[in-house]
């Protein structure tokens, strides 16, 4: 029972609180599993409750008393039989529905795991529409998205359980999924196949608002990074270009072109830091660009070695970039 109660928990991040079509029939299926479970249960507890108390009885070796516990037997295998195909069907139907959109994908965008990070990439006609947004896919409001999914180095998982099941992501491969929000919202997402020490902290945010708010969204993402407006903008840029920061990502607009780490032409608009490990805060960006493996151990990203002046304008930098 206490299986029972936690499942019907709602909270930010349950299969049990659908907010679309694919999880609304992972959710049903899992309801329909739990019934039974708990109807076989009660009805085992109830036959073996039965055969304690029940006192043997002077006809019990007869003909007619055999024919009819056969009978219940071969009722029982009936009804067991009947159950799994039952089960058997539905879990087939929900399982293609979950691989079978209901309608063409309006929207097509890549979903690429990292060790231990996420990237979603849009893309349209021209290469210069190239969009990618580490760590947060935006999604319209009542509109297919199709995902083609896959990994960069070990397996992972993409699950976002209030909107989809889990998919895996197969080194070498590309696997699709397809996602749908019923409103807008803000869903958690996390990597749900172990993938190395910091598997807890891979997670991610499923954006999903109107489709005016989304191509507002993305349209701001095709921009190159904003021209610095202050002067501790400016020599927060140049620092950035002077460290070993370059190296690793890019901010389009500039002369950092990277492709190891995440984007980063729009950091300052993202709600998260290191996967979804902090806020993306001043504070929180601050300790995670100084210190990142204090933050999370056993990433690729070494620590800063700016001096405490010179990080304070790179921050500032940073936080300029939506």
């Amino acid at each position: 029972m206490i299986v029972v109660v936690n499942a019907g928990c709602e909270g930010n991040q349950s299969m049990f609180n659908p907010q679309g079509p694919a999880a609304r029939s992972i959710a049903g299926f899992g309801w329909l599993l739990i019934g039974i479970s708990i109807a076989v249960y009660v009805a085992v507890l109830v036959a073996l409750g039965w055969a304690l108390v029940r006192r043997r009885r002077p006809d019990d070796d007869q003909p007619a008393t055999t024919s009819r516990l056969t009978l219940a037997i071969a009722s029982a295998v009936a009804v067991t039989a009947a159950t799994l195909v039952t089960l058997t069907i539905s879990s087939e139907a929900v399982g293609r529905s979950l691989t079978s959109p209901t309608g063409p994908g309006a929207i097509t965008a890549d979903v690429i795991g990292h060790q231990w990070w996420w990237e979603f990439q849009y893309r349209d006609v021209s290469p210069q529409d190239f969009v990618t947004s580490p760590n947060e896919l935006h999604i319209p409001v009542g509109t297919n998205v199709v995902l083609k999914a896959q990994s960069r180095d070990v397996i992972h998982s993409f699950w976002v359980p209030n909107l989809q099941g889990k998919r895996d992501l197969i080194p070498g491969q590309v696997t699709s999924v397809w996602i749908q929000a019923d409103k807008p919202g803000v869903y958690r997402g996390q990597c749900a196949e172990f993938c190395g020490h910091q598997h807890a902290k891979m997670a991610f945010v499923v954006v999903a608002e109107p489709m005016d708010a989304f191509l507002v969204w993305i349209r701001n993402q095709r921009q190159p990074a904003v021209e610095p407006a202050t002067g501790e903008q400016r020599r927060g840029r140049e620092l950035f270009m002077q460290s070993t920061c370059v190296t690793c990502h890019t901010i389009r607009g500039t002369d950092a072109a990277s492709r190891v780490g995440p984007e980063l032409t729009h950091v300052g608009s993202r709600m998260t830091v290191g996967a979804g490990t902090l806020p993306n805060t001043r504070e929180h960006l601050e300790q995670w660009v100084s210190n990142p493996q204090q933050v999370k151990p056993g990433i690729r990203m070494p620590a800063s070695p700016l001096s405490r002046d010179d990080l304070e304008l790179v921050i500032t930098y940073l936080r300029s970039l939506r």
